[in-house]
């Protein structure tokens, strides 16, 4: 059924049958694919399943305590882009009891105090100071990133072709572009807004209707393709199609009569559903900042409901497990009583495109969040190097989704370093430095996962093939903060549609919470430069 049509039955429908209508695949049950009330509370029933064992064997696998994938979804089909990504885990940290702070205003911290600051509403710094913290002491960190490949509109995103209105883009990050032909897109970002009292407002904004489309040429008129490959020219062949060109309307004649670049620069339908979206004027929107989406809710699938199906796992999935580890490890008064360190989480932009940027790991953000943190909770005197002292006693876990191995290009994995879903964190190794772990930092972390029964994987590149990387090596040479890489396996990364185990998530955010709450007392039995 076409998507236009489902939303068009939806409509009319009846309260029971709309979950059935947006999603076929899932049960018309309270447990369907995305609910929007889940958002506003912390869910420990998975999304999609229909079965009580599913969420037992899960469970099983990794210890008591509840599941945090329904939550998982929820935040996947919030985040579309690294703003809305970062908007949430901002709003998920307040509810919390977190205090935001502004980097451009003078902080006063306090041992036992929760807080967090946004950088460009796409990067996110949150920590939490143990109740016995004294200068030098160290910070145990998890960083990630928010942002995944996409399409991004360019800044003069309005063509037209054979009578077609056409969304001009430009390739985000390394993404798998064949992948995005023939879905159901749509537009997210944000925007600028002109007030009413001539201030500019900041705005997020989402289109979650079918907007965009770029079509495959049809097989008739390309008859090589399935013996050649696809092989799509990314500047005239990945242009998303957003309209049939009508005769001219009421609102191209007053574009084409306004001075605002925005509107020049962008087609008049399309300003006009972001103007609907935030209920304003289209002359109020100034300016514009817009990814292409994919419509597709996150959900379950699988024949045990064992996968999670989603775009954007990478790497939302560890930003997500990472602050659910650092909000749960706190949230009592208790649980920083004994801490002598500071947790925190880290969650950065661009990596995708190698972190060079105000909001990127390449920035000194993290580390002047920690240097201003130690500042403020200098009280008196305490020697030469409190700052220095603390980064020798810290900890960094860089999380980033990893190749899990493929049933169907197995050769393409190192003989005995095959990661498999469902079967835990899987720690990198590179001797190049790809990866910042060693195998200090690989024990350690791998001590905390055996101590809580948490099962760990490794994982090589092969040596005749690149290997990628992540912010571990930037954020370990940045200042000389141990670092081990580690991340969730997946299939099909930088696809418009990834997958991943269920139960791996669960794990991670185990893993993660675990650290926080026994790292100190296992860093404390290992002396390395003494």
């Amino acid at each position: 059924m076409a998507a236009i049509s489902r939303l068009q039955l939806l409509h009319h429908s009846s309260p029971a049958l709309k979950p059935f209508l947006l999603f076929p695949k899932c049960p018309p049950s309270p447990s369907y694919c995305f609910n929007p009330n889940l958002r506003r509370k912390f869910s420990s029933t998975p999304l999609c399943s229909t079965s009580d064992s599913t969420h037992e064997s899960s469970s099983s696998t990794v210890g008591s305590g509840e599941s945090i994938v329904g939550d998982l979804l929820d935040y996947l089909n919030e985040s579309w882009t690294q703003f809305h990504a970062a908007a949430e885990a901002k709003r998920q940290l307040i509810d919390a009891g977190f205090h935001l702070l502004n980097e451009t205003d003078e902080w006063d911290l306090k041992p036992g105090g929760r807080y967090f600051f946004t950088r460009n509403m796409s990067c996110l710094v949150a920590f939490a100071i143990g109740e016995k913290y004294a200068v030098g002491n160290g910070f145990h960190v998890i960083a990630a990133h928010t942002d995944s490949p996409c399409l991004k509109l360019k800044p003069k995103s309005a063509s037209s072709k054979t009578g077609h209105l056409m969304v001009n883009v430009q390739t985000y990050g390394g993404g798998l572009w064949h992948t995005w032909f023939d879905r159901d897109l749509s537009v997210a970002g944000r925007v600028i807004v002109r007030g009413s009292d001539g201030s500019f407002v900041h705005k997020l904004v989402k289109v979650k209707r079918p907007l965009l489309r770029i079509p495959t040429l049809a097989i008739h008129l390309d008859r090589t393709v399935n013996k050649d490959g696809f092989k799509p020219n990314l500047e005239t062949h990945l242009i998303p199609l957003l309209s049939t060109k009508l005769e001219e309307t009421s609102l191209e004649s007053k574009e084409k009569s306004t001075a605002s670049s925005s509107k020049a620069a962008h087609h008049p339908l399309l300003i006009q559903a972001l103007s609907d979206e935030l209920n304003c004027g289209i002359d109020d929107i100034v300016s514009i900042e817009l990814n292409v989406c994919d419509t597709q809710p996150s959900c379950l699938g699988g024949g045990k409901d064992e996968f999670i199906f989603s775009g954007r796992l990478d790497n939302l999935a560890s930003s997500y497990c990472a602050l659910r580890a650092l909000i749960d490890s706190c949230k009592s008064s208790s649980d920083l009583s004994s801490e002598h360190a500071i947790r925190m989480v880290a969650l950065f932009d661009n990596e995708e495109v190698g972190s060079d940027s105000v909001q990127g790991a390449g920035a000194p953000t993290m580390f002047q969040a920690m240097r201003r943190i130690v500042s403020c909770l200098v009280n008196e005197y305490v020697g030469e190097g409190a700052f220095e002292r603390a980064i020798r006693h810290s900890f960094l876990v860089s999380a980033d989704m990893a190749h899990g191995v493929h049933p169907n290009f197995i050769d393409k994995h190192e003989e005995h370093h095959r990661p498999e879903m469902q079967k835990g964190l899987v720690i990198k190794h590179n001797a190049n430095q790809r990866y910042a772990t060693s195998g200090v930092t690989a024990f350690l972390f791998k001590e905390v996962g055996k101590i809580h029964n948490l099962p760990t994987q490794e994982f090589v590149v092969r040596n005749d093939m690149g290997c990628g990387s992540t912010i571990g090596p930037i954020l370990a040479s940045g200042v000389g903060i141990r670092t081990v890489d580690c991340g969730i396996a997946q299939l099909s990364m930088h696809s418009v549609r990834e997958i991943c185990g269920k139960e791996d998530v669960d794990i991670a955010y185990k893993h993660f919470k675990a650290f926080y709450q026994t790292f100190s007392s296992i860093d404390r039995k290992l002396n390395v430069d003494f």
